[in-house]
């Protein structure tokens, strides 16, 4: 097979290595060789003489790479850039900046984000199986797995590569640590599918050997193995050593029979490798299908059931009597095996006898409890042990000490029917004039509609747009999902950075639009300072560094040269704008001094990047004050708090509490901060909206920022500063949001309304178009923001979906037999309420409308909020609280009391770990609780209550939660 390569584009000026005398150098570890083989491979499609590969005895480490650039282009005289990174992703990036025309990473942004994702999952999967230490059997489940990802990764995109039609990075990194993997294990067969690819990355591209089993059809195992099972050859037989099976030894005197048969490690498998009975004689009866799952909140689920049950998730989930929220997936290669002591496709429930610590539970389908016989794995895959249904139920109750919680699985709701999306969201919803055929009696259903012939979007229904996480059902692939498919942002090839999309970006310019009027009623004036601040001015407040040091991106060169003294780029303006402030301010007649400036921050070092909520680089607002005395200074600082709250819930219509951050919260370098917190539905977890400090005389001191007042002393000043950033649009998203897209308040919605005519061969786009354009005049008129989507190429069910993902308040129909009546129908994006009305009159109402919908998601979210907002007295109801996603109000000892702040956080994250939380780098705190803010609101506090985590007086109500 011959690989197919990406043509490379012409390079902009003759490079030679003449005219480089330093070059990039890319370091690869003696082992696994595969890698060496891989970038050696990627080198030579750059076509690239700037780069060089050596050696590495770095044992450790799976691919350093460094690179040094000469000062400048020797054609053009530009500046070179330099890199340097680490692993096998840094090394690809460095091949990739030596030669973007190779587009090793993907020619797109999209197509570069799914190849850094395919590297960094091999780098994080399977590089590490390739370590000495690692058990074979445990590697080669891993790379059956993984065998199984990409085969089928390659049969559903229908490509002869992993990312787009032509050979990238992902494909031959992937290949060559797979071909070792493999050759490590041994004994791995390959679809021919995936042996194609193989062999044209692995052994084509990279020259390596491969050693591979063939697989053979299932047609051609069907046909030989029943032959095989009712033979008296031996490929069925009772297996009479068992002490050869750790696990039949805990059988004892419960009658049982092991019959050893080929491997199945699926139902479908098992089927055919032990048909019942196994010999003649042998007991009639049923086999076991065996699920091993895990739910974050609620454990570990060994699931026995009929092969013919339905056993999906969610009716289980009900099943279980599971509240709050519930995600079962099938757990992991390394918890399979510390619970239940196997590996995939050899679980049975007799497995159940390896988890001694009792931290699973077991389901057992009461069809097995109840059975004559019942055949299953003892951990092993080539075996099947048969007992009476009852002496399971002993052997798992009074043998392994497990509780058994039966299911009915035919008494399970049945599955949620999956409707192309497309066809739920647009065809059925829609007026009535769409397609009906004349003469269909009124409730009558629609006949069924042929399958789509396109493959793409019979795959993923008509508009190829439908989200596929549900919110509940996994939140972060959700909301990743709605961001990625409103249209709200793209992804960039920095890890953190993202692009705003105009949808977005018409969001951001409504908050600023806001808030400008807002600032100009309290004299702020808008202003711009430089993005960079010098080493000596950021460090001269020592807490304020501090507190920023780990997120500071510094540049330290200038082409190759170094500079004398490194610079920032600021993470924020106090240390730039200060200096300036010393100049200015003189008098008292200079006071109050008030700007604000609108810029972009980068703060560099976290550990896992979310659009709005985590990146590298983000845009907001910071306002600095300088004021006379510290009242004045209490009374800006509260006006700016007051109008965040405005933003979050006039605007955003998300509802905030409001309070002031405990000592150890507070901002580094300031006096006191008061912030807005908002809490996420679904994920049970609360999010700093926006911060407002009272900076004390702290950084005027530092800076020397003195007046004369006006009986000739010198005083320093009082200052503050207070900050809004795009996180907020990720609230308004993840708090409004549904299975369909966003929801967008009318206040901030790009378009309010928008205008789909109902076109067919009986009314054309031609006779829809002016009536709709009277409709729009009319909406235009009363100030609505409203939009005639008149584009022909896609139907109307396409519109409804598109608009709908992208939030869009209300939709307005318009049909035939509309226009005969002179009415439209409003479709409300949040509620789906339908309603005709009359054009007559239709701008006030559509108006009146948007402020109703405003109001109405605002009281919903409050009322979710509010559902979520326990108040507890005792340290038992903390945790438990928590665990069911709520925000808890709790009697504190005081915001100066952070050791036992931090004890609270400590001792909670102990607790949570201990009932089967899972830590998440997508949250500041996944798994412990943090104080969210001292409410302004305090309820009553009686006289002689104690604090709920230190027994102390207490001296106020905290606000505590889990947090973003």
């Amino acid at each position: 097979y011959i690989p197919i390569f990406r043509p490379c584009g012409p390079l902009t000026a003759p490079y030679s290595i003449a005219n480089m005398s330093t070059t990039r150098t890319i370091s690869l570890p003696p082992s696994p060789g595969c890698l060496a083989s891989a970038i050696k491979t990627l080198h030579s499609i750059t076509e690239s003489s700037s780069v060089s590969i050596v050696a590495s005895d770095k044992k450790e480490c799976s691919g350093v790479m460094t690179t040094v650039h000469t000062p400048s282009n020797s054609i053009t005289g530009r500046p070179s850039h330099a890199v340097s990174t680490e692993g096998v992703s840094g090394a690809v990036r460095a091949l990739d900046s030596a030669e973007p025309s190779a587009c090793l990473l993907g020619a797109t942004a999209e197509e570069r984000g799914k190849v850094e994702s395919w590297i960094e999952n091999v780098e994080s999967n399977l590089l590490t199986m390739l370590g000495a230490e690692v058990k074979v059997t445990l590697a080669k489940s891993v790379a059956e797995e993984y065998v199984g990802i990409v085969s089928k990764h390659l049969s559903v995109e229908k490509g002869a590569y992993l990312v787009g039609d032509y050979l990238t990075a992902a494909d031959v990194i992937t290949a060559c640590v797979l071909a070792e993997l493999m050759g490590k294990v041994g004994g791995m067969k390959c679809a021919d599918g995936l042996r194609k690819w193989m062999e044209t990355v692995a052994v084509g591209a990279c020259g390596m050997k491969l050693e591979l089993g063939e697989e053979k059809s299932a047609a051609a195992s069907k046909e030989e193995k029943p032959a095989a099972a009712t033979s008296s050859d031996g490929s069925i037989s009772i297996l009479t050593d068992s002490a050869s099976v750790p696990i039949l030894a805990t059988l004892g005197s419960i009658s049982h029979t092991t019959y050893t048969h080929s491997s199945a490690k699926t139902v479908e498998e098992l089927l055919v490798a032990c048909p019942l009975p196994p010999l003649p004689g042998a007991p009639d009866g049923t086999h076991t299908k065996n699920l091993f799952l895990k739910d974050k909140k609620h454990g570990s689920f060994l699931v026995t059931a009929h092969p013919e049950s339905d056993t999906n998730t969610k009716g289980l989930a009900k099943h279980l009597k599971l509240t709050g929220k519930v995600n079962l997936r099938f757990a992991d290669v390394a918890h399979l095996d510390k619970c239940l002591g196997c590996e995939p496709g050899h679980v049975g429930p007799m497995c159940i006898s390896n988890d001694k610590e009792k931290i699973v539970t077991v389901v057992l389908d009461s069809k097995i409890a109840k059975a004559e016989a019942v055949y299953s794995h003892p951990g092993r895959n080539d075996m099947s042990t048969v007992m009476a249904g009852k002496d399971l139920v002993k052997y798992i109750e009074e043998v392994t000490g497990h509780e058994i919680v039966l299911v009915d699985f035919d008494a399970a709701a049945p599955a949620e029917e999956k409707v192309a999306p497309a066809a739920k969201k647009g065809q059925n919803k829609g007026k009535k004039e769409g397609g009906q055929k004349k003469g269909k009696k009124e409730g009558e259903k629609p006949p069924p509609k042929k399958p789509n012939a396109d493959k793409k979007t019979a795959a993923k229904g008509q508009t190829l747009l439908a989200l596929q996480w549900k919110k509940t059902e996994h939140f972060a692939n959700w909301y990743s999902d709605a961001i990625l498919l409103s249209e709200m942002i793209s992804y960039y090839n920095i890890s953190g950075c993202y692009i705003l999309r105009p949808w977005s970006y018409s969001i951001w310019e409504s908050v600023q639009v806001w808030m400008n009027a807002k600032m100009k009623e309290f004299e702020v004036d808008n202003t711009y300072f430089p993005l960079f601040v010098s080493k000596d001015r950021l460090e001269r407040e020592a807490d304020h560094v501090e507190g920023f040091a780990p997120e500071v991106a510094w540049v330290t060169k200038s082409g190759e040269s170094d500079l004398a003294m490194p610079i920032a780029i600021r993470p924020t303006s106090e240390t730039i704008m200060y200096p300036a402030f010393a100049d200015w301010i003189r008098s008292h007649r200079d006071l109050p001094m008030k700007i604000n400036q609108w810029s972009n921050v980068v703060r560099w070092e976290f550990k896992d990047p979310t659009p709005f909520l985590r990146s590298r680089e983000f845009l907001w607002q910071e306002g600095h004050t300088a004021h006379a005395n510290y009242e004045e200074s209490d009374v800006m600082v509260m006006q700016a708090l007051e109008m965040y709250r405005g933003v979050y819930e006039d605007l955003f219509a998300v509802p905030v509490i409001k309070g002031y951050k405990t000592e150890k919260e507070r901002f580094a370098g300031g006096d006191q901060t008061t912030t807005c917190e908002a809490y996420i539905p679904v994920a049970g977890r609360a999010i700093q909206g926006a911060t407002s400090h009272n900076l004390g005389q702290n950084f005027a001191k530092m800076f020397n920022i003195n007046f004369q007042s006006e009986d000739g002393t010198t005083k320093t000043a009082w200052q503050t500063s207070w900050g809004c950033t795009t996180r907020s649009l990720g609230v308004m998203i993840m708090v409004h949001g549904d299975d369909m897209g966003l929801v967008l308040p009318p206040r901030v919605a790009p378009i309010q309304a928008v205008i789909v005519p109902i076109v067919s061969k009986k009314c054309s786009m031609e006779v829809a178009a002016p009536y709709c354009q009277e409709v729009l005049a009319s909406l235009k008129a009363a100030g609505i923001i409203a939009k005639f989507d008149d584009r022909d190429m896609y139907n109307p069910g396409w519109k409804y979906n598109h608009w709908e993902q992208k939030g869009v308040p209300l939709r307005i129909e318009v049909g035939p037999r509309d226009i005969e009546a002179r009415q439209v129908r409003l479709v409300t994006r949040w509620n789906g309420a339908k309603e005709d009305v009359t054009v007559d009159g239709l701008g006030e109402l559509v108006a009146n409308m948007m402020e109703k919908i405003q109001a109405d998601m605002f009281a919903r979210a409050t009322k979710e909020r509010d559902n979520h907002l326990a108040k507890i007295t005792e340290w038992k109801d903390f945790v438990p609280n928590l665990e069911k996603g709520n925000l808890v109000l709790a009697p504190w000892c005081g915001g100066e009391h952070k050791d036992w702040e931090e004890w609270a956080k400590n001792k909670s994250r102990e607790e949570g770990l201990k009932q089967g939380e899972e830590e998440e780098d997508t949250c500041a705190t996944s798994v412990a609780a943090k104080t969210l803010c001292i409410p302004f609101d305090q309820p009553d506090l009686p006289e002689g209550t104690k604090c709920f985590a230190s027994g102390l007086p207490a001296t106020c109500w905290c606000l505590w939660g889990r947090s973003y």
